[in-house]
């Protein structure tokens, strides 16, 4: 029996939360948010956890979180390289980060032998959330059929500014479209940017959006593969700035009716620290779901 893994996507630094948030504590106990997404998982049943990272910030990741995990969970790591792409490609000298999310589940690609979660390593989902995906995995038959838990907008947003997210089209339990957007608040309404330059629109405040979680079957990691080749062809004059990101994959998948994506809301809390700011919010709700027995006042 495969694997059911969860995959963490660690490899950001953070630019408007002001560092690397990704491990920065949470709790009196020196917890990072990335402590309570593994919790969940592993009462959820999943059986390893793979982390995408930056290979400098392998030492840190191992001497905090991954003491804290390996008698828990099997634990592995995978490194997201600027270099790792194919041979004609040359790195612009510009070039800094790394080429986006679908860049990095591909680096981890050989850690995955089974179906497997994806999120956001400075995000909080709640055990729903892993739940629901976990179920979904164990149970799906079509090795094209996948799973995302989006969340209302309002649950998901941050009073410090607009932010990335994934706004949402869907008919019955199958989503259609996914645009991956700016959104925030602007005189009173909801506003959405694409990314891809195309008009902005208002959209209500429960709208849901994707948050970057997903239950996939490994069979996608092919269509990555294939998906990031193309990007590489296409965005040949704009490597300096160019993203390969899961949303806009998706949307080009369910538009040539190469998969199918259903969804499931999760009733759970959403957490994450876009900003600074957003850090003392964090700990204080964290806490209130330790008051309130969703998780122990020691988690480990």
């Amino acid at each position: 029996m495969n694997e059911l893994t969860l995959v963490v996507m660690a490899a950001g630094m953070g630019s408007r939360f002001g560092g690397l948030k990704q491990i920065t504590p949470v709790d009196e106990d020196g917890n990072f948010l990335i402590d309570y997404s593994v919790y969940d998982a592993i009462k959820a049943g999943f059986q390893k956890v793979v982390f995408i990272i930056k290979e400098e910030n392998i030492e840190a990741f191992k001497e905090t979180i991954g003491a804290r995990l390996e008698s828990k969970i099997k634990v592995e790591y995978a490194y997201q390289k600027l270099e790792d792409i194919p041979s004609w490609v040359t790195v612009p000298k510009n070039r800094m980060k790394p080429w986006g999310t679908v860049h990095a589940i591909l680096a981890a690609r050989k850690n995955i032998n089974g179906p497997f979660a994806v999120i956001n390593a400075d995000d909080f989902y709640g055990f729903d959330s892993y739940d629901i995906v976990a179920k979904f995995l164990n149970n799906v038959k079509e090795e094209n059929t996948h799973i995302s838990i989006p969340y209302p907008f309002c649950h998901v947003d941050s009073k410090y500014g607009f932010v990335k997210r994934g706004v949402l089209s869907f008919h019955e339990d199958e989503i259609t479209e996914i645009v991956e957007c700016n959104v925030g608040y602007e005189n009173g309404k909801v506003i959405a940017k694409p990314l891809d330059g195309r008009a902005e629109f208002e959209i209500k405040k429960d709208h849901p959006v994707s948050m970057n979680m997903f239950g996939f079957q490994a069979k996608i990691l092919q269509d990555f593969d294939a998906y990031f080749t193309d990007f590489l062809k296409k965005n040949q004059n704009n490597l300096e700035t160019a993203e390969s990101l899961i949303s806009e994959f998706l949307e080009k998948s369910l538009n040539e009716n190469r998969l199918k994506l259903k969804y499931q809301t999760s009733k759970g809390e959403w957490l994450g620290m876009t900003y600074k700011e957003d850090l003392e919010e964090v700990k204080e709700k964290l806490n209130t779901l330790k008051v309130q027995g969703e998780y122990n006042e020691h988690l480990w």
